[in-house]
């Protein structure tokens, strides 16, 4: 199995790494082994790299299976590259010599699109609902949608630009001082609805698709807030957003602790990590049911190294500070965590991608850190399993404070959980560079993609407005 891993950096630097996994019987048990290689290193844009997209694979009968990749920078530039899903003939390494030793396996199919700039401003997200269409959320407050096929700006959402609260006035303040701007938008998987967040607002904004106006504002009241660790003099604003699988609930990430909300805007529960730190990145996995279904587990990266996994319908109970009387959103522990202390782990984790490969029962975790560390773990889904008796005592309950702090600050000997311990780390590649944002995929051989590409078609047959009146643009 090979995985195609794309990470943005700071030095403005666009990085492509293969990872190739080999399992090798040993003994009794079967060990598998990991290989990195480039494949390509562009200085793709003039500042940071912030965010990164790809889309959806195409569908058809043609030999070379393609997607998109886009890349947003503070530069107000999207970069535009077509990349190949499957492994090219020859997949030995290239006996060009490097300084650094490394080996070097460039695809001949990866080419170069070209570049958009239809905003003004730093791009914050990136994202295609479709491979029809692109969704990019910038620093002017706007979200546009541009159609891949000739790469036109089909329609431009406007935010309103937030009032200014504490902020310097008349001659002290620079021109564009009040902070405005997309920070993530989120899209419903029926393609009828959007969330996003913005810069210096302490609200979420619902946005109708079919109409491109707005459906809602739902403000985060001042006991959420203090709930998710938002202090007095903090922000307030979310800084991620995402919708799971089915659509049923999302969740809004914010510096330290993130709310998730279900259908009727209400929140559902709060997560707040223990021991207080940074949350970077916040991802939906779906799990196969006992019964034949599905099930999403919320996975969070950390400042601290650790990715946290939690079972948003599982809610333990929360002992209400006086200082804290009308708090009433349930709290969700993790059930597992990996990464952190506990593998030697500390740098945070910017972030992060889950693979399934077809066939396989194990979860493939991609991590990029800030220190230019690729991590590659293998988790089982076995693993991923609530197991009271391990994660935690079901009687156990968390004193949380108004600020948000622990037990501690306030004077309680309540004993904080214990997270139990998951995955194997396959192998960490050095980047050299500090990572700011990641995306990854499993490519397909050459082979198996003439037998099974039509399976793995994605413009689907979801009756989505995004896509309507454009069924015949599948890509440029």
């Amino acid at each position: 199995m090979t995985i195609q891993i794309i990470i943005g950096t700071y030095e403005k630097v666009l990085h492509g790494i293969t990872a190739s996994i080999t399992s090798q019987a040993k003994g009794h048990r079967e060990q598998k082994q990991i290989e990195f290689a480039d494949t390509f290193l562009l200085n793709a844009h003039t500042s940071a790299i912030r965010c990164l997209a790809i889309s959806p694979s195409s569908t058809g009968s043609s030999k070379s299976q393609k997607i998109i990749l886009a890349s947003g920078s503070s530069d107000q530039m999207i970069n535009l590259y077509h990349l190949s899903t499957t492994l090219p003939q020859k997949s030995k390494g290239s006996s060009i010599p490097t300084l650094a030793g490394s080996t070097i396996k460039e695809n001949p199919r990866n080419r170069e699109l070209g570049s958009l700039q239809h905003h003004n401003a730093g791009i914050n997200a990136l994202y295609f609902p479709t491979r029809s269409k692109l969704l990019s959320g910038a620093e002017d407050n706007t979200i546009a949608v541009a159609r891949t096929r000739d790469w036109t700006v089909l329609s431009t959402i406007k935010a309103p630009i937030p009032k200014a609260h504490g902020r310097p006035s008349g001659d002290t303040a620079p021109f564009g001082g009040t902070p405005a701007g997309v920070n993530d938008f989120a899209i419903h998987p029926s393609m009828k609805l959007m969330v996003s967040v913005g810069k210096g607002e302490k609200c979420m904004r619902l946005w109708n698709l079919v109409t491109g106006k707005k459906a809602g504002v739902l403000n985060f009241g001042r006991e959420l807030l203090q709930g998710v660790g938002e202090g007095k003099w903090a922000r307030g604003e979310g800084r991620r957003v995402d919708w799971n699988t089915l659509g049923e609930e999302f969740v809004v990430a914010f510096e330290r602790g993130c709310a998730v909300f279900g259908m009727d805007s209400k929140p559902k529960c709060r997560i707040l990590p223990l021991p207080l730190t940074k949350i970077h990145q916040v991802h939906y996995m779906t799990l196969s049911g006992t019964d034949g279904g599905t099930k999403d587990l919320l996975a969070v990266s950390t400042e601290d190294g650790r990715i946290l996994f939690y079972d948003t319908t599982d809610v333990v109970g929360t002992q209400i500070t006086k200082s804290a009387s009308k708090l009433e959103t349930p709290i969700s522990d993790p059930i597992c965590q990996l990464g952190g202390a506990a593998d030697e782990i500390t740098g945070r984790v910017k972030d992060f991608e889950i693979l399934k490969p077809l066939g396989s029962e194990d979860f493939i975790i991609v991590t990029g850190s800030s220190d230019g560390a690729v991590r590659l773990w293998t988790v089982d889904e076995s693993e991923l399993v609530d197991e009271a008796s391990k994660s935690r005592e079901v009687n156990d309950e968390v004193s949380i404070s108004a600020d948000g702090g622990d037990s501690k600050a306030n004077g309680n000997t309540t004993k904080l959980p214990t997270t139990r311990q998951i995955g194997l780390l396959l192998g960490t590649y050095e980047a050299g560079n500090r990572i700011t944002c990641l995306k990854a995929f499993v490519m397909s051989e050459l082979e198996s993609y003439k037998t099974n590409g039509s399976e793995n078609g994605i413009d689907g047959k979801r009756g989505n407005e995004l896509n309507s009146g454009d069924e015949n643009s599948t890509g440029s």
